[in-house]
């Protein structure tokens, strides 16, 4: 019991409530300090150079604390200003004297209004200004935390774009410098990479001829891989040597249109004046027309012109018309347009060159699955009449049959080869390509861009933290300063029994 009459433990904080409760303070004490606060503003406009005066006044709230302070300093800094009565002559002490209505210190200790005010400020700092200098800096920290991973992020992106892009261009089998260059350039190489797989076409002789002896031995079909047996025989040669089984004379080669290097976009294009002329009739549509050409079109009409209408239909004696097939227009001899690729370069004869390499790669695989079960009775009583060349294959040597052919449809269908063949059969592919890999190469440097954003923003989230972080810390030693000075002050009210304010906190 006697502990509970020496100490006087206030939860929370002290608030007006409290204090008006107890009626330590006036109901009317936020007029009162409004009058002050005009008081005050007034008399801090002349105060003399003193250091710690300035730093009384600087970004805190002045309350009755404070100016109990600065009348201390006053009295020292202006003690030379008094008169013979012992009054201040000094116009920055009048402020404080006693006799004076305007004494600010008088007013804030009348009816202890100085003690609301501060107690609301308690509150206030407690309530509001901590926490939300707190949430500020909580969010600016959290910021940079956020704004850090996203860098990383487009960091990593961006060298997942360029990892990308480097992959991409290594399939197409170029350094990626230049796209459309070495992309045009691996074409015009592409025909003597055709002229190598046409000389190992060479190789495919045994394996036609068991595929033939096993076809011919199990249903005598017809005559099978026209094309593969061709090759094999005269290497990649034109088109019009296949088709028509004679040598050409002379070869024409199509003009292949290779594909620009720089790339047009739409900023490039002249669009002229269409759609801005006032003129409807004129429309000027950035097309123009060279003076002096005769199109030999005229609107009058001739003397030579026949009929009402002056047109000869040729109706009295109709031309017949003569459908001829593919190629047959060209003299006899000629190679010309895709009679003149090779048959590795046509996209036809490919085709089938390509079909048939597969069914000869299927009738290997299952040649040699079934080989492995031909130990049974049943099996070998089966190829007892078939060809020396069926019955004399090992299953080893069918293998690296296989292997050859396997690895001639590798070097024909590879990507890289697919890519080669769409540009080889339109250059407009090359612009495509390369758009493409452009475009990963600048959301790459958007990514950049957007990386060292995040770095500038980063920067400016440390620098407001940096800014709040002193704030807080003045408002803390503020609110811990108000705390132990109420504290004094209520326990003087209170028989100097010590007095605990509990909760503030910043």
């Amino acid at each position: 019991m006697q502990t509970a009459q020496r100490f006087m433990m206030l939860t929370h904080f002290v608030s007006t409530d409290w204090l008006l409760d107890r009626r330590h303070c006036n109901l009317k004490w936020q007029s009162a300090v409004k009058e002050i606060r005009e008081k005050i503003n007034t008399a801090i406009q002349d105060m003399p150079e003193n250091e710690e005066i300035k730093q009384l006044l600087s970004g805190s709230y002045i309350h009755y604390f404070h100016c109990l302070r600065i009348v201390e300093i006053l009295k020292g800094t202006e003690a030379s200003s008094k008169n013979i009565f012992g009054r201040y002559s000094s116009q920055r002490m009048k402020w404080c004297e006693g006799i004076s209505l305007c004494h600010i210190v008088s007013l804030y200790e009348a009816d202890n209004v100085y003690l609301a005010e501060v107690a609301s400020l308690l509150s206030r700092n407690v309530s509001y200004e901590g926490p939300a200098l707190r949430k500020q800096l909580a969010k600016a920290q959290q910021l940079q935390q956020e704004l850090s991973r996203r860098e990383v992020e487009c960091q990593s992106s961006a060298t997942d774009l360029r990892e990308r892009y480097y992959a991409a261009c290594k399939q197409y089998g170029i350094t990626g410098e230049n796209v459309a260059r070495e992309l045009q350039a691996l074409v015009k190489d592409l025909p003597a990479v055709l002229e190598e797989v046409g000389k190992d076409a060479a190789k495919l002789e045994e394996q036609i001829q068991l595929y033939t002896a096993f076809t011919n031995f199990v249903c005598e079909s017809q005559p099978v891989l026209p094309m593969l047996t061709f090759a094999q025989t005269r290497g990649n040669t034109t088109f019009y040597e296949w088709r028509t089984g004679k040598v050409p004379t002379v070869i024409e080669r199509p003009v292949v249109e290779e594909a620009p290097t720089d790339m047009v976009t739409e900023d490039m294009i002249d669009w002229g004046d269409f759609g801005n002329s006032a003129d409807t009739a004129g429309v000027n549509s950035g097309i123009t027309v060279e003076d002096g050409i005769d199109w030999g079109i005229s609107l009058e009409p001739s003397s030579e012109d026949t009929g009402a209408a002056g047109i000869d239909w040729g109706d009295s004696e109709a031309a017949p018309i003569e459908i001829v097939d593919a190629g047959t227009d060209c003299p006899e001899g000629v190679a010309r347009g895709e009679d003149a690729l090779t048959i590795l370069e046509n996209s036809q004869s490919r085709g089938q060159f390509i079909d048939e390499l597969t069914e000869l790669e299927v009738f290997l695989t299952q040649r040699i699955s079934e080989m492995g079960e031909e130990g049974d009775v049943v099996a070998m009583s089966q190829f007892q009449m078939a060809p020396s060349v069926i019955q004399g294959q090992s299953r080893e040597h069918v293998r690296e049959m296989l292997s050859v052919v396997q690895h001639l449809l590798v070097r024909l269908t590879s990507l890289r080869m697919q890519h080669l063949f769409m540009i080889q059969a339109s250059p407009r592919y090359v612009e495509r390509v390369s758009e493409v890999l452009r475009q990963k190469l600048k959301q790459a440097d958007i990514l950049l861009l957007k990386g060292a954003t995040m770095v500038e923003k980063r920067q400016e989230a440390l620098e407001e933290q940096s800014r709040l972080e002193p704030r807080v810390d003045l408002l803390a030693g503020c609110t811990r300063e108000l705390q132990k000075l109420i504290e004094a002050d209520i326990s003087k009210r209170y028989n100097k029994r010590p007095v605990n304010l509990m909760g503030v906190n910043i």
